[in-house]
């Protein structure tokens, strides 16, 4: 029941894009037999909108991977460069936030670790809606920034990089089951800025499976209780991720391959001086709105992934 009610989801909006090319077909015929200039210019603002409702429908043809129609867990972390990569770290977030708001999903920041003096060193937000990990698996990797810093009185050009790790939530029927034997929480008083309860009491959650090493934290909330069920939503979500790179580690031992280390590899550039673009380098594509990239518009980006991964026969 489950599967018949996913494919009907998917089927819906090409119903309705197949009802609004007909209508638009009827719109089009009564103008020119009307020659009517105002339902004209109705028709063509409506093929624009068919033709970017198309892309957007073919991107999301592209998310056939088991995990793509999970919502997501995204951690975002500082690299070198002091108070420039901290903030590189909150534009990023902000970046993602409002791609998130315009495609109506929910957003919440689960975990920040402030840097000493601006932005942030770490973030992890759970982003929640269809197929939000689908979409939002185009942007595991590195991401350098270049700009003139604000941070700079000598208003130097700076080189920063962030690392952007994108993994899906679990689902009830992925949950992994957690040995409580195997578990160390521990409790501590929150961080940077918040509310006089938030750094008052010790609210703070930071989770360890012994077994693995994986360390998870989560202080955002007021409530001790809501970080600790956040934390183990994300634990559980980091381990499914790992069993499935061990997964794929043992399958390529047995092939011979040798794969590349994917974390290491840069994969995106924002230039914002001397001149202004956006650069994937693995697809190649490329913008020179960089302002609305950072703003969230981050579609045209997506999509380019998701047919080069397809092409490349990758998946997530």
């Amino acid at each position: 029941m489950a599967d018949i009610s996913r494919q009907r989801e998917w089927l819906a909006p090409w119903r309705e894009f197949q009802q609004r090319i007909e209508d638009l077909v009827t719109l089009a015929e009564l103008a020119q037999q009307e020659e009517d200039p105002a339902a004209a210019a109705e028709a063509e603002r409506e093929l624009v909108a068919l033709q970017r409702s198309f892309d957007e429908l073919e991107t999301s043809s592209l998310l056939s991977g088991e995990y793509d129609d999970h919502h997501a867990i995204i951690s975002i972390n500082a690299g070198a460069g002091g108070t420039e990569a901290c903030d590189w770290v909150d534009m990023l977030t902000r970046m993602y936030l409002r791609w998130a708001e315009r495609h109506g999903y929910e957003r919440d920041v689960i975990d920040r670790t402030p840097g000493e003096s601006a932005g942030s060193k770490s973030i992890t937000a759970v982003i929640s809606g269809p197929s939000a990990y689908g979409h939002l698996r185009a942007e595991r990797g590195v991401h350098r920034l270049v700009r003139i810093s604000p941070f700079d009185a000598q208003k130097r050009r700076h080189t920063t990089f962030a690392s952007v790790d994108v993994i899906p939530e679990v689902a009830a029927a992925d949950r992994i089951e957690i040995d409580p034997e195997e578990v160390k929480i521990e409790t501590y008083r929150s961080t940077g800025a918040g509310g006089q309860h938030v750094n008052k009491t010790d609210s703070a959650v930071r989770i360890t499976h012994v077994p693995t090493g994986l360390v998870v934290q989560c202080q955002n909330e007021r409530s001790q209780h809501h970080n600790r069920s956040n934390a183990m939503r994300v634990l559980m979500a980091r381990l499914l991720e790992r069993r499935r790179a061990e997964e794929q580690q043992k399958m390529a031992d047995l092939r011979g391959e040798q794969p590349p280390i994917e974390w290491a590899r840069q994969i995106r550039s924002y230039f914002l001086h001397p001149y202004k673009m956006v650069k994937d380098h693995r697809t190649d594509f490329e913008t020179a709105n960089a302002e609305a990239v950072l703003d969230g518009d981050l579609d045209d980006l997506i999509g380019a992934f998701l047919q080069w991964d397809a092409s490349n026969g990758k998946g997530a």
